[in-house]
């Protein structure tokens, strides 16, 4: 996924939420700053593999043997932190420093990747927590154009940008242990999030002619809401119902 591509969903999840772009510019440029080139190479052994996007929902922990049985395991957030007790070892962390920046800054440490996402709301956390970050195990990230160091390879929320990171390297199969989009214990602000979550992996999941079982019962949706978007950029191709399989 490149900028180009993803910049009209970005700006309709702008609209949606009233989040200004020039927030989130900001921050970027400060993690372009504190942050170093990660050459995403550095993941090419996720290249045809399977790979785990662990979601942090509280199913989790009924759901870690999907992530202990894949190839890759690219955690969300305190998804990681799940995962360690139950002995499942993480091989990227995605996270936008809202919860334990601590274990982020110990995976780097230890010779493990971290997506650290730099957005409007967050920029104290950048400014604390990357300078902390073993540089070349840090990927920043950032959901308005790439600057510098920083980069976008698509997504919106830790657990669908984890699944466009992985697509971007050349995953060969997603499965997605620990999501839950109906959660009643959210905020009606992460529940929004949660939909469009839902829509971007619905995009994905087009764009790589594949099926997740974590959309069954929530297709008709998300394409209602994405052809809204993209229009006729959302049909075509040979994925499944019409969806496009380009990279």
């Amino acid at each position: 996924m490149n900028f180009d591509t993803f910049e009209p969903v970005y700006e309709a999840i702008l609209d949606d939420f009233g989040f200004g772009r020039d927030a989130d510019e900001r921050v970027r440029d400060v993690a372009a700053d504190l942050a170093t080139p990660f050459p995403l190479d550095r993941l090419g052994d996720w290249d045809g593999k399977t790979v785990a996007v662990a979601g942090a929902a509280p199913r989790l922990a009924d759901d870690a043997a999907l992530a202990r049985d894949a190839d890759v395991v690219v955690a969300a957030s305190t998804a990681a932190d799940v995962l360690a007790d139950r002995g499942v070892g993480v091989d990227c962390m995605v996270t936008d420093l809202d919860k334990n920046p601590e274990t982020a800054v110990e995976l780097t440490r230890d010779g493990t990747p971290v997506a650290a996402h730099a957005h409007g709301d967050n920029l104290s956390a950048v400014r604390e927590w990357l300078p902390r970050f073993a540089d070349e195990w840090t990927l920043a990230t950032t959901q308005a154009g790439p600057a510098g160091p920083v980069r976008n390879t698509g997504g919106f929320t830790d657990g669908d940008r984890a699944a466009f990171l992985a697509d971007h390297v050349g995953a060969g199969e997603l499965v997605f242990p620990g999501w839950e989009f109906d959660d009643p214990a959210v905020d009606p602000m992460k529940a929004r999030k949660l939909d469009w979550a839902a829509h971007l992996l619905r995009w994905l999941e087009r764009r790589r002619g594949e099926r997740f079982a974590v959309l069954d019962g929530r297709r008709e949706a998300a394409d209602a809401a994405l052809e809204e978007i993209l229009g006729d950029d959302l049909a075509g191709g040979s994925g499944p119902e019409g969806g496009s399989t380009d990279g």
